[in-house]
């Protein structure tokens, strides 16, 4: 019994699953904020590049 508890002890692979994971949301988290920030300004200059062509 003592074995099974040391085994799940010792194992990370969870542990590395996990940080990944938290990595990838505060990635995604920093994408979203940055297209709320930047959105309009970026609607605007497409706007202005559409509004330059023939």
């Amino acid at each position: 019994m003592l074995a099974i508890l040391y085994r799940l002890v010792k194992r990370e692979e969870g542990v590395t699953a996990i940080e990944y994971g938290l990595i990838a949301a505060l990635i995604a988290v920093v994408i979203i904020a940055g297209l709320v920030v930047l959105g309009p300004r970026i609607r605007d200059l497409f706007l202005f590049i559409a509004d330059q062509m023939p």
